[in-house]
């Protein structure tokens, strides 16, 4: 057992991890839907968004519709990994009182 993944632990990216781990393999999240469900600000999500892309647990889909910008928010299959993982890792802490050998 590893001592978690940092990337995902932060608390804020934890969240954005669940919300979408709980997405359908191909299903994306409105930004402003996840703007909503974690409140929190624009730039503190685009900035927590873009960690964790540039680690490949999410792509971001930034798009038009008619003159309205949109952007959409997907786990990859890395990320999805990545997160089970980081839960595997989450209780083995609470299972074994904080024993992770």
């Amino acid at each position: 057992m590893t001592d978690g993944n940092p990337i995902i632990h932060q608390a804020t990216r934890l969240k954005i991890m669940a919300s979408l781990n709980r997405l359908g393999p191909d299903a994306t999240l409105d930004f402003t839907r996840l703007k909503a469900i974690l409140d929190t600000t624009d730039g503190n999500l685009g900035t927590h968004l873009d960690a964790l892309e540039k680690h490949g647990y999410v792509a971001v889909e930034k798009l038009f519709e008619g003159r309205k910008p949109r952007t959409r928010v997907k786990v990859t299959a890395a990320g999805r990994r990545a997160f089970k993982d980081h839960v595997a890792y989450l209780h083995k802490i609470i299972d074994d009182g904080g024993e992770t050998d």
